[in-house]
């Protein structure tokens, strides 16, 4: 189920694996100023959670914030048909099945920009990530970019936490690392996530960072950017 971090934004973890690895993905929810809902990376749900997300508000948005985290977004458009899909920027290409995939841009949409700001990471087309910040929770939504492995893990996943280095602290994971194009303008995307004045992080894969989540962020970008 559904599960609150802050007024107006909720989180959902879910298992999956990957490459034979078991780990989790989180799905982000954020009720805007005007009632309506949009979901961030959706994961497999049931129709309990469904149910909990349509008693939030009017689903209006489904989002796919990189290349890699859209492998349930059919299924939740099922759930909530209405909604309107965005996608990052080349995923059109992966996922023509998604005939109404708008692309994500440097420029936040304007239904969205009460609520949230965010940056499009560029330099790694691979990855092609959004990075979000929702005003109200004063939280930093971000996907792969931003990963930090804590607490008990399957082995497996606690080998490949320690191999990418985020077992235990935030990081740039290195496989993102290896797909970056353009250190300089990856840098530079990066760097301007530190504007914004969040005190939580929240990442797809494990952790929410609530401890000098600022400074966490700032020493991660700076070993990025050696």
């Amino acid at each position: 189920m559904l599960k609150q971090i802050a007024p107006d934004i909720w989180h959902m973890e879910a298992g999956i694996q990957t490459a034979g690895i078991p780990l989790t993905a989180r799905m982000t929810v954020v009720r805007f100023k005007d009632g309506r809902v949009w979901i961030h990376s959706p994961v497999r749900f049931g129709p309990e959670v469904r149910a909990q997300i349509a008693r939030l508000g009017e689903v209006a948005w489904i989002v796919a914030p990189n290349r890699a985290h859209h492998m349930f977004m059919g299924k939740c458009k099922q759930a909530f048909p209405d909604a309107r899909l965005y996608g990052a920027p080349g995923l059109e290409r992966k996922r023509w099945d998604l005939a109404d995939l708008h692309p994500l841009g440097d420029a936040v949409e304007p239904a969205w920009a009460a609520d949230l700001d965010q940056v499009l990471v560029r330099g790694i087309p691979l990855v092609n990530e959004t990075v979000w910040f929702h005003k109200a929770s004063a939280t930093l939504i971000a996907t792969d970019l931003l990963q930090c492995w804590c607490g008990q893990l399957d082995w497996r996943a606690a080998a490949y936490a320690r191999l990418t280095g985020v077992r235990g602290h935030l990081d740039v994971p290195h496989t993102v690392r290896l797909a970056t194009r353009d250190r300089a303008a990856a840098t530079a995307s990066l760097q301007s996530l530190l504007r914004w004045p969040f005190t939580r992080v929240i990442t797809a894969h494990n952790a929410i960072i609530e401890q000098d989540a600022h400074g966490a962020v700032e020493r991660a970008l700076a070993r990025f950017s050696r």
